[in-house]
């Protein structure tokens, strides 16, 4: 449980770091314009309730996401999700990778500084 809560500090960290960088803050945009599209399209063409259009939204955009036990049953819904997928995907990708480059970036610093103190 420990490690569980230093991994949340370490990546809370990386992202107050990130949210001072235009790059991420157009990511997160737009990866949410992306999910409330989504969100909105399920809800209205595949009739599914907002919660479950929001959480097919969300969670099939997460690159190890599994069989979630939703499906787009319409033509037209399964032509948007795939074209869906491609954009969200990719958003998601992008995004995820430059948390990943900041907590690196951020344990980095934090080593330097520990080594400094030590040797003073």
């Amino acid at each position: 449980m420990i490690s569980f809560f230093l991994t949340a500090k370490r990546l809370l960290g990386a992202i107050v770091v990130l949210w001072k960088e235009k790059v991420f803050l157009s990511l997160v945009t737009t990866l949410l314009l992306i999910n409330l599209s989504g969100t909105l399209f399920y809800s209205s063409i595949e009739q599914w309730s907002y919660f479950d259009a929001f959480y097919f939204s969300w969670v099939s955009l997460i690159p190890t996401s599994i069989d979630l036990g939703y499906a787009p049953v319409t033509t037209f819904g399964k032509v948007f999700t795939m074209m869906y997928l491609v954009v969200g995907t990719g958003i998601m990708l992008a995004l995820l990778a430059m948390v990943a480059k900041a907590v690196l970036r951020v344990d980095d610093e934090n080593t330097k500084r520990t080594k400094k103190r030590l040797e003073e």
